[in-house]
This record gives C-alpha cells, sequence and structure tokens, in this order.
C-alpha cells in the first residue's frame, strides 16, 4: 500500500496451507484494506518443491479468480538475488543458488539496481560442478544455501557471498509490483509454477552416479 511492505513468514515443514488464508486477512486488516482493494495477486513461482510450487500457484489462482484481478508469477531465485541486494541505490550482479536437492542446484544470475532486476542467466537446475563461471572481470555477489550445502561452490568468481538469504514475499512484491502496474499480469487460468525441474526423484542407480544417496 504506497510502498509499504508487510508480510508474514514461518518456516513450517511439510505444511503451511492452513496459514495462507488467514494471513491474508490479517495483512489486509493491518494495512486497512479489503479484498475489493486488491488490483492484482503475485505469487513465487519457483523453481522449488512441487507442494509448495502447487500450493503458491493455486491460492494465487483462486484469489485472483473470485476478485476478478490479474496474476503474475515471480521467479524464487529472482526474489533471493532481490533479498539479498543491499540496497543504497546501487547496482549489483547476483548469482542466486539453491539446494535443488538429488545432487543438483537451482541457479540463476541478476543484475539489481533498486526494484528493477535484469535476468542475466535464467533460472536453471544443473549438478553443483556443471555451474556456469562468473568470472567475467565484474563484481558478482553469490546468495543462497546452495552456497553452504556445496562449499566447493566458493570461489575467486565471488566478491562475497550471503549465503544466509531466502526468497521473502516482500522481495516477490518489490519485483512484482511495477510489473502488474505495467499490465504483464496474466489471467487467473494462465498463471503456472516454473518448475525447471522435469523430474522429481531419482532411481538409486542414478543417485549413486551422481556421487551419493542425498
Amino acid at each position: 500500500m504506497d510502498g509499504k511492505l508487510i508480510e508474514r513468514n514461518e518456516d513450517i515443514l511439510n505444511a503451511g496451507s492452513e496459514r495462507l488464508l488467514p494471513w491474508v486477512n490479517e495483512i489486509l486488516a493491518e494495512a486497512g484494506l479489503v479484498f475489493k482493494d486488491i488490483d492484482g495477486i503475485a505469487f513465487g513461482a519457483g523453481p522449488g518443491g512441487f507442494t509448495g510450487l502447487r500450493l503458491a500457484c493455486g491460492v494465487a489462482q483462486g484469489l485472483a479468480f473470485g476478485l476478478d484481478v490479474p496474476v503474475l508469477g515471480v521467479s524464487t531465485l529472482e526474489a533471493l538475488a532481490m533479498t539479498a541486494y543491499s540496497g543504497f541505490n546501487a547496482t549489483e550482479r547476483i548469482f542466486a543458488c539453491l539446494d535443488a536437492r538429488m545432487g543438483e542446484v537451482y541457479a540463476a544470475a541478476y543484475l539489481i539496481h533498486g526494484d528493477v532486476s535484469e535476468t542475466i542467466q535464467a533460472p536453471a537446475v544443473m549438478p553443483p560442478h556443471q555451474l556456469p563461471g562468473m568470472a567475467d572481470g565484474n563484481a558478482w555477489i553469490g546468495c543462497g544455501e546452495g552456497f553452504a550445502s556445496y562449499p566447493d561452490l566458493l570461489g575467486p568468481d565471488w566478491v562475497e557471498v550471503r549465503g544466509d538469504c531466502w526468497p521473502t514475499a516482500a522481495s516477490v512484491a518489490r519485483l512484482a509490483a511495477p510489473r502488474l502496474a505495467r499490465g504483464e499480469g496474466v489471467s487467473a487460468e494462465l498463471a503456472a509454477p516454473l518448475y525447471v525441474r522435469d523430474k522429481v526423484a531419482l532411481t538409486t542407480v542414478e543417485r549413486l552416479a551422481r556421487g551419493g544417496l542425498k
């Protein structure tokens, strides 16, 4: 509301669906708004866990359909990069990396200035040793728990690593607000998660071939 960000967050294992709609009501009440004041809805589209992505997309679609407003998905990695962004009207090159399990990471690279993000490398999933190097003469900041899960990722490509960052609802809102204002939202039925990974499990042979059973 007028640039003010209000969010709720909680680290919940294998749950969360029972929190979302009560949080929506709480946040609207705190902001002094009602449902008819909503102009658009954004959600963290992924990549990430399949269940969480479907939940986020489904709730966003349901609300957007009922309110007849546009919906917009924001990449989880882009939101992570925005969370890591230090602000102060600076321009930062940020490489976002999350542990994708199954011996892989989700990764993407962004150029961020204020609330504007430019994608340098689109979200992808791959084994850590296949990550593209960023030794392009620029100062790159690494962020995300992928760096903690795979310490070998740490190296000369990064001037700094902000490993304790996570994607937040506030970052999703910061990225989505100007895009919705430009008319980039879609109708509810067109919203979809960004899975990136097509396969959700590996056989034991495949896992051993990747170096272990993680």
